[in-house]
């Protein structure tokens, strides 16, 4: 089979052939169809994950059809469509499993990264991994779902927020332009943040009630306006600007981090204790947070916008993703 492979951290994607890999007890077989290029491939690209073992095959943005399924696998069967995100198991045993918090599992294993992904004509994958994909829905589009899709989806749902409550997402890119969505199809009154006046007419098609140019004005003055925002999704790995974000959140209101950003937020306790405001991160989702993801966006309409590039071509897709050029998630098609 061909599969796209790193050689070691920070060499080029290699196109292969390989064996056909075989599924063990507890593991199926996938025909892959589609797999995104996320941002988090930089992990297996570059050797920044502990423990990577290599050569590995990234992707963690998986659809595919079930090829055939090892010894005692029950909930599946051969044909069924499924994906495969970020999440690639977990151990049943640690005090997160057994209370049902898989994706905080001590033991957890990471798709494309504890074993191989997406970027092969096929995968073996957990079957604790797997996310049931709507029938009639688009491959390529709901590759993107299982990253980018379950990690705005699941952090609005537990923000506190509620149908008419006012939510600010700040940045229009890969996770942005989802987040806008799924905000505005959850009934959430939805302001988008960026810079530049040009954004405003992509902000308000995706969904977006209200636009803020962060270039051209005070945007904590304007949601203050508003009334404040009751949770702020900030999806832009700017810790500066979410530090400044901050005293625009209504009282109880919550700040939730998506954006990944290495350098520290800058805030006082002064600025959370009086308004009983809060910051809080969210990882992705387990195996059903993107089942459910796939499910409300199939029937709601939320719709990544995508790229596509055939395998041969993964090494020109992930330039094409890592320098922020795509609009907005890049996914190999096979």
């Amino acid at each position: 089979m061909r599969s796209v492979q790193v050689s070691q951290p920070g060499m080029p994607f290699l196109v292969s052939n390989t064996d056909r890999p075989a599924p063990g007890k507890k593991q199926v077989l996938i025909r892959v169809s589609a797999c995104g290029i996320c941002h988090s491939d930089v992990f297996v690209r570059d050797g920044l994950f502990p423990g990577l073992s290599y050569p590995r095959v990234p992707g963690h943005e998986v659809v595919g059809v079930i090829e055939k399924t090892g010894e005692a696998v029950l909930a599946w069967k051969v044909g069924d469509i499924v994906g495969v995100g970020w999440h690639g198991g977990h151990c049943f045993e640690c005090d997160s499993c057994r209370k049902g918090d898989f994706i905080l599992c001590e033991h957890s294993r990471v798709t494309g990264i504890s074993f191989d992904g997406g970027y092969a004509e096929y995968m073996v994958s957990p079957e604790e991994a797997l996310a049931r994909v709507p029938d009639g829905m688009a491959k390529e589009l709901a590759a993107p779902l299982l990253c980018a899709g379950v990690t705005t989806f699941n952090a609005l749902r537990h923000s506190g927020a509620v149908a008419g409550d006012l939510v600010a997402i700040s940045g229009i890119g890969g996770l942005g332009h989802l987040g806008i969505q799924f905000a505005s199809k959850m009934g959430l009154h939805t302001v988008a943040l960026s810079s530049g006046k040009e954004k405003e007419a992509l902000a308000r098609s995706l969904g977006a009630h209200d636009y803020i140019d962060l270039s051209s004005g005070d945007a904590v003055t304007a949601l203050n306006k508003m009334g404040g925002a009751k949770v702020i999704l900030v999806t832009a790995p700017n810790s500066e600007l979410a530090s400044r974000l901050v005293d625009g959140l209504s009282p109880n209101g919550n700040m939730v981090l998506v954006g990944v950003d290495a350098n520290p937020l800058s805030v006082s306790p002064l600025q959370l204790i009086g308004g009983r405001k809060r910051i809080s991160g969210w990882p992705s989702g387990d195996a059903k947070d993107s089942e459910e993801t796939l499910r409300f966006a199939h029937q709601a309409g939320v719709r990544p916008m995508v790229e596509t590039y055939p395998l041969e071509e993964a090494e020109k897709a992930y330039q094409v993703m890592i320098s922020n050029k795509a609009r907005f998630r890049v996914v190999l098609t096979l």
